[in-house]
């Protein structure tokens, strides 16, 4: 059983979430959806959900940025030196003459 709740309504009463599986909370002015309440009995199995949904789209995001990760490859003659060596070796080589 489902039921739609307005933000000040469950303010006021909160034992309007009893005996529903699931409240819709929106805002009555603006037509808002604002979220969901979930029955204890479901609480455990939807959070498992989430994690598994959550860790899934960190694991995209880490996949897509490792497409790019060691795309570069660094010359030997740069390879142990920090970015101010390197810059400094650059300028020397290009400007030694």
């Amino acid at each position: 059983m489902t039921i739609k709740v307005g933000i000040r309504d469950l303010a006021r009463n909160s034992n309007i979430l009893d005996g529903y599986d699931y409240v819709e909370v929106e805002d009555k002015k603006t037509h808002e959806y604002k979220g969901l309440f979930i029955s204890p009995k479901y609480a455990e199995e939807f959070k498992s959900f989430l994690e598994e949904k959550i860790s899934k789209d960190i694991q995209e995001q880490l996949d897509e940025i490792e497409k790019y990760a060691g795309s570069v490859e660094i010359e030997d003659r740069f390879k142990n030196l920090s970015y101010k060596e390197i810059k400094s070796k650059i300028a020397k080589e290009k400007y030694a003459q």
